[in-house]
């Protein structure tokens, strides 16, 4: 029997032998399809761990996840973004499985995660890498399997288009060291990404992210100097206006949030 494509709203989709994912059907400007919950489990194992429950209001999606990974011994978040963690009280309900993340506010029953933390569970070996930028507490998990690896992102890298940098507390300066990082570690590994579809290897997509940031750094700077104005002086959505002209004036207020971090970011330089 084939697999189901992305996207397959409220079906389980074998992506790799240790990974399948259920697509939440919560399409958005920010969601793309939706948010994807992720299910690992080695061939054979006992148990599963499931990363991001999903947005509140998933009853109906948190069933469908717990009768397909069964014991779940462990619940991981990505990030602290509502879409990923609005489910998290339902998820224990259903499943009496612990939550960790990077913050202790999405951390139950065990304590925070800690970068290059190597956790053994499911039959994986999963690395902790924090990597923030998207928000200041996203992290990637590295998941290994008799000689496989995948690289779940969040959001830090998607499935299809770019991400948004969340003024609030992400960062330009930390998301191209997050890039890199990821570069290194794992250019080589299935792409798992927390919107959008799955792709074999995350290294061609993160130096396009890497290559797109600096594109569009180049051009902020521009319009900068077009419009006399230092980084100190400039308003986003001045900014955005010519940077983003040929753009959807619906996607102005993502690109707003963007600017905003990367005018901070030229602020320190």
């Amino acid at each position: 029997m084939t697999a189901p494509a992305h996207p397959a709203y409220g079906q389980v989709r074998p992506v790799t032998e240790f990974a399948s994912v259920v697509l939440r059907d919560n399409p958005g400007l920010m969601e793309l399809d939706g948010t994807n919950t992720w299910i690992l489990r080695a061939p054979g194992s006992p148990t599963s761990v499931v990363v991001d429950p999903g947005p509140r209001r998933s009853k109906k999606h948190v069933r469908t996840v717990a009768e397909a990974a069964g014991e779940v011994e462990l619940t991981l978040i990505t990030h602290r973004h509502f879409d990923h963690t609005g489910a998290i009280e339902r998820m224990r309900k259903e499943t009496g499985s612990i939550h960790r993340a990077h913050s202790i506010d999405f951390s139950h029953g065990a304590p925070r995660l800690t970068d290059r933390e190597v956790i053994e569970a499911a039959g994986l070996r999963i690395t902790v890498l924090h990597t923030p930028g998207h928000t200041a507490d996203s992290t990637s998990f590295l998941v290994e399997w008799d000689g496989q690896r995948a690289i779940l992102t969040g959001d830090t890298i998607l499935g299809r288009g770019t991400t948004v940098l969340d003024p609030r507390d992400g960062g330009l300066g930390d998301y191209f060291h997050s890039l890199n990082r990821l570069i290194v570690e794992a250019s080589d590994a299935t792409l798992l990404p927390g919107h959008g579809p799955d792709h074999p290897e995350l290294g061609p997509i993160a130096r396009f992210y890497k290559a797109h940031r600096e594109e569009r750094l180049g051009q902020i700077r521009q319009a900068l100097d077009d419009l006399k104005l230092t980084p100190q002086q400039a308003k986003p959505m001045k900014v955005v206006r010519k940077v983003y002209a040929d753009v959807d004036e619906k996607l102005w207020p993502a690109a707003k949030m963007s600017v905003k971090t990367q005018l901070e970011y030229l602020r320190t330089l």
